[in-house]
């Protein structure tokens, strides 16, 4: 969608990342918020998603309220190709940003879950945040300036009974963006780990998940984009700091009995899979 120029806007967040950026799971939760706040920095965005026609509604409603220009790219980050098609389908654009948002969880214990479904994860939240980090990472380099902004979490930072496998890919995240910022900062290129805690959206509905204290994606994405070139990490809203500073003072063995007592209380409506053993055989 073509509402506006696409020239440089002029503010000093758009200087420096700008005048595009993309962003990944635009459709919804964090990655909506994050086009939204782009937006309103002045960045023309690129909205990746599987839900064309959300991406559509979002794009127009950002173009008139931001005179921005909006261009949707309907694809499935689990897909071997969605990277390629991505890098191919924005060659010709002056991309400046990367907001990889994009990515799902699950809960419960790994023996009970579908392999299939965990598979798939690691491939949206691993494999297709590598092939992007990448791609963009060479692009930046050669334009000696950009950033990447990648979606760690708190579950990152130990390992976590109950989701297992989600922890485990956002751990390969967050060590990532460690490397890549030491990496790339020679050439001006900015990296960012953001690590929230629990946020309302649908990505607890959907992992299984049921939340009595949670950030909204807004938080996440202001203040991810406010700390972009000043912070390797950044754990948004009081509630991630909170529970992340309580963690950080045990010894591992005991921030994963914590966390794993956490995750029991949120995942305590799950019922029990037939042949599943009891968290009393467990332990």
């Amino acid at each position: 969608m073509n509402t506006a120029s696409a020239s440089t806007p002029p503010n000093d967040f758009a200087r420096r990342y700008g005048p595009w950026a993309v962003v990944t799971g635009a459709s919804e939760g964090i990655g909506r918020e994050f086009a939204i706040d782009l937006a309103r920095r002045g960045l023309h965005l690129v909205l990746v998603a599987r839900r064309e026609a959300l991406l559509h509604t979002l794009a127009a409603d950002l173009s008139q309220r931001h005179g921005i220009e909006c261009r949707v790219i309907a694809a499935d980050m689990a897909d071997a190709g969605a990277v390629a098609q991505l890098a191919e389908q924005t060659s010709a654009l002056d991309i400046g940003l990367l907001v990889a948002a994009a990515g799902f969880g699950s809960s419960g214990p790994l023996v009970d879950v579908a392999l299939d479904n965990e598979l798939n994860m690691v491939d949206v939240n691993c494999r297709a945040v590598l092939g992007l980090s990448w791609s963009f990472a060479r692009r930046f380099k050669a334009q000696r300036r950009g950033g990447l902004v990648l979606l760690s979490s708190l579950l990152a930072f130990q390992g976590t009974p109950r989701a297992a496998n989600y922890a485990a890919t956002k751990a390969y995240i967050q060590t990532l963006a460690e490397g890549l910022r030491v990496e790339l900062a020679h050439y001006g290129v900015d990296v960012l780990a953001s690590a929230p805690g629990p946020i309302a959206s649908g990505f607890a509905q959907r992992a299984g998940m049921r939340m009595s204290a949670s950030l909204t994606p807004d938080v996440v994405a202001r203040v991810s984009l406010d700390r972009l070139g000043r912070r390797t990490t950044v754990r948004p809203g009081w509630l991630s700091k909170l529970l992340g500073w309580s963690l950080a003072m045990l010894p591992r063995w005991a921030m994963v009995r914590v966390i794993g007592q956490v995750m029991k209380g949120m995942t305590a409506h799950q019922a029990p899979r037939a042949g599943a053993p009891s968290d009393a055989a467990v332990r």
